[in-house]
């Protein structure tokens, strides 16, 4: 079979637009890792000396948020990464631009997770008083957190959520929408599924400690492994395990969890010194 010229001169050319799109995709892959490790290190630096234990205070809604914001930045983008070479790969985007739209608009949804959860914290602690406090019912609420956390792993809208978030593509293509204003919108799409994947190893997060470097890296590592690792049920059925361990630990033997920072009795948190 004799292949002409111009059939020779377009399959090199559609050669180098594959290769162009498949160096798109792993600097793009690239540039998240990268910005969560920037992320991992500012964290780091300012959660130093924060860590009161379970329920710390979360300050005001500005700082929170803040530090709420470059945190998910850290703990999701090396998961959610796949995906957002995914949907590159599905626009055939020769520039970042869309696909980081994509991945801003999945950092938006959990911006807004994280005023919800300050709103319920501050509603909280206006009407509870400091029914959170290790010596009244701190302890135990603790331990009920992720006792329903690891029940959660177990649930069908758990398995249905965490579908989405493993197999993102009929995701992608049942929403579909063009554009850079598109691209925000599946980008909020794709995180609304995280959330509801994940919502309840950020409550855990919250009673085990939310400014301990510890206990963020914990669920981090449990959030890539259940969106990552082959054998699904393996996964899921790991983290119950071990959230509910957790969960009888801090209920029974707190002092046995490692790194669980025990509140001081009669302390006051430097989140609620700054809070005004």
């Amino acid at each position: 079979m004799i292949v002409s010229a111009d059939e020779q001169l377009q399959g090199r050319g559609d050669l180098a637009v594959a290769f162009a799109a498949a160096r798109t995709r792993l600097g793009l892959v690239a540039l998240l890792f990268v910005l969560a490790g920037i992320g991992w290190w500012w964290t780091v630096d300012r959660m130093r000396g924060m860590d009161d234990g379970p329920w710390t205070g979360v300050g005001t809604l500005g700082w929170f948020l803040g530090v709420w914001i470059v945190m998910m930045a850290a703990m999701m983008f090396p998961s959610v990464s796949p995906t957002v070479a995914l949907y590159s790969r599905v626009t055939k985007a020769r520039s970042a631009v869309s696909p980081l739209l994509f991945a801003l608009g999945y950092l938006a949804t959990w911006a807004a997770a994280g005023v919800l959860a300050f709103a319920v914290a501050f509603a909280g602690g206006r009407i509870a008083g400091d029914v959170l406090s290790w010596e009244r019912g701190g302890r135990w609420i603790a331990a009920a957190t992720l006792l329903v956390a690891a029940a959660y792993e177990l649930t069908p809208l758990k398995d249905v959520c965490l579908g989405k978030c493993r197999s993102p593509l009929g995701l992608l293509l049942g929403s579909w929408r063009d554009g850079w204003s598109g691209a925000l919108r599946m980008g909020l799409r794709n995180g609304f599924w995280c959330v509801g994947c994940c919502w309840a190893l950020m409550a855990s997060f919250f009673a085990l400690g939310i400014m301990s470097v510890v206990w963020m890296a914990f669920v981090a590592g449990l959030i890539a492994i259940e969106k990552t690792l082959p054998w699904r049920r393996v996964a899921t059925y790991g983290t119950a395990a071990l959230l509910l361990a957790l969960g009888l630990f801090v209920l029974s033997v707190p002092d046995a969890v490692p790194g669980l920072t025990i509140p001081a009795s009669g302390s006051v948190s430097r989140m609620e010194k700054m809070s005004p």
